[in-house]
């Protein structure tokens, strides 16, 4: 049975693109330009997933997310801001409000449906796939085996957990600590240092014969999965 997403968006031609480009990826689509009338309609028949705007008429979206959250039938119903508000305290804000997950407009539309796959990997295990796509690499999390184009990724261990865990989250960036703790556990003591060097074999094994780059280094952050790869 097709997951389904509902999107609220009160721009049409927004509304249209990414209906055409989700109903494509092979999800159920529901439409909704209105925030209380979003709010009714999830009341009657939840969704599998809801892509939020912000700015809507009648209800705004954080609002939205905050009543959902507020009721136990939809308290874990996953949950993506879409807006065009990018300032950090507005992140936090919408994260606070119990979003699974925030997009800044302009967004592209790649990066929008990794970051939906990613949510329902996280939140509805059951209906993940084995095979997780970003631009052209592949990871076969049954396998435990990665793909590049026509080319097989060989990694050891902890480089295979280290992209598993970036390309689950797309375009969000890591701290060192972070990926300490999500690849070799919070009860291990590993030298914030070693981060960096399993990163360079990552990226050795992954561009190999002038491939772009698809992990960024963020000066003084640490590290995500760009769709826009690096030369």
């Amino acid at each position: 049975m097709k997951p389904t997403v509902m999107i609220v968006e009160d721009e049409e031609a927004l509304l249209t693109l990414l209906q055409y480009n989700l109903d494509k990826e092979g999800y159920n689509v529901v439409t909704v330009a209105d925030g209380e009338e979003a709010v009714l309609m999830i009341k009657e028949t939840p969704p599998d997933l809801v892509l939020l705007d912000w700015m809507l008429p009648s209800l705004s979206g954080i609002e939205v997310c905050r009543q959902l959250r507020a009721r136990n039938e939809t308290r874990n119903l996953p949950i993506i801001m879409i807006t065009a508000r990018g300032e950090e305290g507005d992140r936090i804000r919408g994260l606070d409000t119990g979003a699974d997950d925030y997009l800044t407009k302009p967004f592209s539309m790649t990066e929008l449906l990794a970051r939906v796959r990613a949510v329902m990997r996280r939140i509805r295990p059951a209906l993940s796939e084995d095979l997780v796509t970003f631009g052209d690499i592949i990871v076969d999390r049954a396998a435990h085996r990665v793909r590049r184009g026509e080319r097989e990724v060989r990694l050891g261990p902890t480089e295979y957990r280290l992209l598993d865990h970036l390309i689950q989250h797309p375009g969000r960036v890591f701290s060192r600590e972070q990926l300490l703790d999500a690849v070799w556990g919070s009860d291990v003591y590993v030298e914030a240092r070693t981060v960096d060097v399993h990163v360079g074999r990552l990226r050795r094994a992954l561009n190999d014969k002038g491939e772009k780059d698809p992990i960024r280094t963020v000066r003084s952050a640490g590290y995500s999965l760009d769709e826009q790869f690096h030369a």
